[in-house]
């Protein structure tokens, strides 16, 4: 591994990213999983990622009831594989 690597924190393969800004492809794969979820309505704010055989995310988000307005912070598991659709892993609430 190059110096300038551990410089930058380049993710190595198999590592989680630091969590980042969402980028557009991101939340595509988000409203794609969670589309149809209904009962609770997830604003992802960051997301962290972990290539290896395909690609983990992490998306960290605000979180809401319908029913309500009280909101609180969850973390909205994705994997997408090499081959195939995206899928929700799991959500918890922080």
């Amino acid at each position: 591994m190059s110096s300038q690597a551990l410089i930058n924190h380049e993710p190595i393969i198999g590592e989680w990213t630091d969590f980042r800004k969402p980028k557009t492809a991101d939340l595509l794969i988000f409203k794609q999983v969670l589309e149809g979820c209904a009962g609770v309505k997830y604003i992802p704010s960051a997301v962290a990622t972990h290539e290896l055989a395909g690609t983990n995310y992490r998306f960290r988000c605000t979180a809401s009831t319908l029913s309500s307005e009280i909101a609180y912070e969850a973390i909205v598991k994705i994997f997408k594989p090499l081959v195939g659709n995206p899928h929700l892993v799991k959500i918890t609430r922080i």
